[in-house]
């Protein structure tokens, strides 16, 4: 390599200079800091050696980017490199939370327009980027809900009716606000019992949680005149935005009733997800509830862009800074390529991709709500109990012939659930590849379940004892 490209130099004053072509950048002074006089013992390794090793490492790891990935509920859809290269714009990097707002005005005018871009698919016009999850979303709407109803001096509502098919964290989310979960039972068609809902409801009600499609892949059609009976009592109706992209650009929740709801951007605007890292779960609300949204806002006036924090019906700050600005600006590189025509074509896809599988896979697999569904659906495994085989066995399956396990043993409503969700980023050829293999392992429950017992036999462990190691986990490498 020339030398002149990339050449480090320890001068008299004991400085270093990096030259990259013409352009030298000295380095921190290390003039008083003890330096070696021989280089570190390490290991010599070849190249080669090298690159294989952190190219198994690599090959270990699962992702959308090299396999299909139907986890029904948590939506895994692609992330497109656009997203990324919008990130690494130079001074949206630099950006630091601490930076005045004179000099961070596209980082500010980012946060307004996603806001408003949010407002629009919701119907709900007061909106807060502060989240940094959607189960934090649901929290902080509820802390919102009961900052409403103590400005009015209604501190009586204590309860949160949610339905018996929606995700943990509602209830949870309930609880931690200092609020009474209450289940909700679903009907036979995997829909709110709305009698058993009239029974619960009350002067108590502060809010009815609901999951709108919900896990099962279900659209609530009774869903107006459900948020009618919710405000009849006085309380508030907040829908779990989860499954959102399965009616963007479509039906906008405030047009229905809904009062509050958030939005996961790593499901429905396609930022990363999981691995432990940064989220965001923006909430919605009405222009009633606006005033009590979490602080700093982003607010736009003649001189520009600023965050407000002067707000003192605000339920304040649930987190440090604003938001987690990388997650947002990948999420409004994605809207801005969409644009309201691209937002309404990816509910159409979400909702025929899923019919489709659905459909093909019905025969072979039974489906306890055969009917018209949404961006997802469950199947089970009753075809296949004369094998012993369970769903997951299945999933197990699924990772020999290649493909991500969808969700098991969720929603909680359904016996030997899997529920499947291949988003609208999936092609047929990759939707067809994965029938054929699902109603492969159909014909080996049937003939050779062992083969499912067994599975998965082309990973470096088998299968685990998840239970065993939940209650035990080894959190350190061990040899041998």
């Amino acid at each position: 390599m020339d030398k002149d490209l990339l050449l480090y130099e320890k001068s008299r004053a004991g400085r270093r200079t990096l030259r990259l072509g013409k352009l030298d950048v000295p380095a921190a002074d290390t003039s008083d800091l003890p330096l070696r006089e021989n280089p570190p013992d390490l290991p010599e390794i070849a190249e080669l050696e090298l690159v294989r090793h952190y190219v198994r490492l690599s090959k270990k790891n699962v992702s959308i980017a090299d396999s299909f990935y139907p986890l029904g509920s948590c939506t895994m859809k692609y992330n497109p490199v656009a997203n990324e290269a919008a990130a690494g714009i130079g001074g949206f990097r630099a950006a630091h939370p601490l930076l005045d707002a004179g000099r961070c005005q596209g980082v500010l005018a980012v946060m307004k327009r996603v806001e408003e871009f949010l407002a629009a698919v919701t119907g709900l016009p007061c909106v807060t980027l502060h989240p940094a999850a959607g189960a934090q979303g649901e929290l902080s709407a509820l802390l919102v809900a009961n900052a409403h109803f103590a400005a009015r001096g209604d501190g009586g509502r204590t309860k949160v009716l949610i339905p018996d098919s929606a995700h943990g964290t509602n209830p949870a989310s309930a609880a931690v606000a200092g609020l009474d979960p209450v289940t909700v039972r679903s009907g036979e068609d995997g829909l709110v019992d709305v009698g058993d809902l009239d029974a619960k409801l009350g002067a108590d009600t502060a809010v009815f949680m609901v999951t709108n499609p919900n896990t099962l892949g279900l659209f609530e059609p009774e869903i107006a005149a459900i948020c009618e009976k919710v405000h009849a009592v006085g309380g508030l109706v907040y829908m779990d935005g989860a499954n959102l992209n399965a009616l963007m650009g479509i039906a906008r929740p405030a047009d229905f009733g809904v009062d509050m709801m958030h939005t996961n951007l790593h499901k429905t605007f396609s930022t990363p997800h999981g691995g432990g890292g940064p989220g965001a779960g923006p909430i919605c609300v009405t222009e009633e509830l606006g005033r009590f949204l979490p602080v700093p806002r982003v607010v736009e006036d003649e001189g520009g862009f600023r965050l407000e924090t002067d707000a003192p019906d605000s339920i304040g700050m649930l987190r440090g800074w604003s938001c987690n600005f990388g997650v947002i600006l990948r999420a409004y590189a994605y809207m801005r390529r969409l644009g309201p025509e691209g937002v309404r074509r990816v509910a159409e896809n979400a909702v025929i991709n899923a019919n489709y599988l659905r459909v093909r896979l019905r025969d072979a697999f039974h489906v306890p709500f055969d009917g018209l569904c949404m961006h997802e659906f469950v199947a089970t495994t009753r075809h296949q109990r004369t094998g012993g085989v369970h769903a997951i066995d299945v999933a197990k399956r699924l990772i020999d012939l290649g493909h991500h396990p969808m969700t098991v043993y969720f929603p909680l409503v359904v016996n030997e659930a899997m529920m499947v969700e291949p988003t609208e980023t999936e092609t047929k050829e990759t939707l067809d590849a994965f029938v054929e293999d699902m109603l492969l392992i159909a014909e080996e429950a049937r003939e050779h379940p062992d083969r499912l017992h067994d599975a998965p036999v082309t990973t470096p462990v088998g299968r685990l004892d998840e239970g065993r190691a939940v209650k035990e986990p080894v959190l350190r490498f061990r040899r041998g």
